[in-house]
């Protein structure tokens, strides 16, 4: 079995993780058999759930932590951390 990975990354798109944004990384974290976290803050919540990410609030320049555990895992912190850190403002 796997074991859990996890990356940081810093969010760079000026208005932050919310509605539109939010709901494309929970759709990707979907996609993937891992149970995958983000935590930010000090908070943590399942990435695959669009009201758990929306709690957090994620603003920029702050960072956040992308935790995957399952057979995709190494995908899918890469698929999820390249999203973050390619996302324009306005998404």
């Amino acid at each position: 079995m796997k074991h859990l990975q996890q990356q940081v990354v810093e969010i760079r798109n000026k208005t932050g993780i919310h509605a539109r944004s939010a709901s494309t990384l929970v759709q990707k974290a979907n996609s993937f058999y891992s149970e995958i976290s983000l935590v930010y803050e000090g908070k943590e919540a399942d990435a695959k759930s669009i009201l758990a990410v929306m709690s957090l609030g994620m603003d920029y320049g702050r960072e956040v932590v992308v935790k995957a555990e399952g057979e995709d895992e190494e995908f899918a912190i890469k698929t999820l951390t390249e999203f973050i850190n390619d996302l324009e403002d306005g998404e």
